[in-house]
């Protein structure tokens, strides 16, 4: 599947960008490899995965990496710019590239080829969107000590795995609503608020479903959405903060 990596910049006081001291958050080192590497690598490894586009607004950090120079000049790789936000840079990925899409961040670099193969292996007939989410309980059993942003439903909590499936042109939709909370994603009360007064009590109450939840996005943004839960609880860990940085080199060096 053609896919999309998100690798714009966050701005200036991004946390690790700063603590790294590099311009892009992708290209922070973690165990000495780039995260955007790390990312690269995982995606070409995988049978799943065509041709890899990476959003940024400096093509020139990807076509002066030795590694990502050569996977660019031999084609592998191409460069689309980033468009100022994740919702935007994939509404005009939509646009260029059409769908199906796969999405991806580059501030993942703990994904493994074979989390792309289930979650590509694993999209629910009759959906056009899809994302992957993983829940509480796989978190924990796999790196306890993370914390994670967990929206809590009536049958279950989960964490996002930084995976979309933008599978119809009705998905468009989606990253259109996507606008509306990407600036909320650390807020779950704040992001849920999209789903209605109704939906909002049940959510409080602890009675609303994700199977709701997503009946209730389908409605809001025209596309039908569905959920591959991922058994892989290290898919939930990405590369947000310092204490994130420390993980994320702790289990790479495992």
């Amino acid at each position: 599947m053609t896919t999309l990596v998100l690798a714009g910049s966050r701005g200036p006081e991004d946390p690790v960008a700063k603590l790294m001291g590099v311009s892009h958050k992708a290209f922070a080192p973690i165990a000495g490899v780039p995260m955007l590497v790390r990312v690269v690598r995982a995606l070409t490894a995988s049978p799943c995965v065509g041709m890899i586009h990476i959003a940024i607004e400096r093509p020139e950090l990807v076509e002066q990496h030795p590694e990502l120079g050569l996977l660019l000049a031999g084609g592998r790789i191409a460069l689309l710019p980033a468009e100022g936000s994740p919702s935007r840079s994939v509404s005009a990925a939509l646009e260029t590239l059409g769908t199906p899409l796969f999405v991806t961040t580059a501030d993942h670099p703990l994904l493994r080829p074979e989390w792309v193969d289930h979650f590509l292996t694993h999209l629910p007939d009759g959906t056009d969107v899809c994302v992957g989410l993983a829940r509480d309980s796989v978190i924990q059993a796999a790196v306890p000590e993370t914390k994670r942003t967990y929206l809590r439903f009536a049958d279950g909590a989960f964490s996002g795995c930084n995976m979309f499936a933008f599978r119809t042109p009705a998905a468009a939709g989606v990253a259109r609503t996507w606008r509306q909370v990407e600036a909320q994603r650390k807020h779950p009360l704040r992001m849920i608020r999209l789903l209605g007064p109704l939906s909002i009590l049940r959510f409080l109450l602890g009675r609303l479903t994700l199977t709701a939840a997503l009946a209730r996005l389908g409605r809001i943004t025209g596309a039908r959405a569905g959920v591959v839960e991922m058994p892989f609880g290290l898919a939930a860990v990405d590369v947000d903060k310092a204490a994130d940085v420390e993980l994320a080199e702790r289990l790479l060096s495992v």
